[in-house]
């Protein structure tokens, strides 16, 4: 990372995009304090990372295609597991409220592990959600879900962002999805912010027609932009 700088303010969802190797999970390891930069700060509603790691981690969570919950627990085993870990109050009624709201009650004793990848996504965004975080992160959320359930997925977050109980960072590669969802993108290219504004205009400012053609330029030839 390269003077990486920006916020998420709440009851927003700010767009983290750029070509593969750019540095979006990275960053996204940072803020989950997995890896700790060699200068700056994290802060996480106004917690340090580095100096207040509980108190700031407990204001956030995380979900990722890549991170699935474990296979041999079953959903509710996951979600009481998560609420202990965050300290959830009320946890099983908690855990009901988010069976219903993602659709998970028939799934509740069966384990995650034999759950198709739309249901897996499900379960991982209601333990994302079990403790009310201020911040969320999701990274590539929607990846390899059909149209339909990408559509229901996002329908869910936008949901949850509706509530104005926190904020979303959402890694994408899909440039469709992201003008969708998001309220501001943030072009990242080698370890930099290259570009930020609003997904919908945005592109036409670069001479653009669409985000997709902005995001090939950010990638191929970002000197052609101006801001490289």
């Amino acid at each position: 990372m390269d003077d990486v700088s920006f916020e998420v303010g709440h009851g927003e969802i700010v767009g983290l995009v750029g070509p593969n190797g750019a540095g979006k999970t990275t960053i996204i390891n940072m803020i989950l304090g997995v890896l700790e930069p060699s200068s700056g700060t994290v802060r996480v509603d106004g917690f340090g990372v580095a100096t207040e790691r509980t108190r700031a981690l407990e204001r956030a969570n995380f979900a990722a295609v890549y991170a699935p919950l474990p296979g041999n627990l079953t959903v509710y085993e996951n979600l009481r597991v998560f609420g202990l870990l965050y300290r959830v109050s009320r946890l099983r009624e908690r855990i009901d409220s988010l069976l219903e709201e993602f659709d998970l009650k028939k799934f509740r004793d069966v384990k995650c592990g034999v759950l198709s990848s739309g249901e897996q996504t499900r379960a991982c965004l209601a333990k994302a959600l079990i403790n009310r975080p201020r911040l969320l992160l999701l990274d590539e959320p929607t990846a390899s879900l059909d149209p339909a359930t990408a559509r229901d997925i996002r329908s869910r977050i936008r949901d949850f962002v509706a509530l104005g109980q926190g904020g979303i960072l959402w890694t994408s590669h899909n440039m469709y999805e992201v003008q969708e969802v998001c309220d501001r993108v943030l072009f990242l290219s080698r370890g930099k912010i290259l570009l930020e504004g609003d997904p919908k205009t945005l592109p036409q400012q670069h001479g653009k027609a669409t985000l997709e053609e902005l995001f090939v330029a950010v990638a191929r030839e970002p000197l052609t932009l101006g801001v490289g």
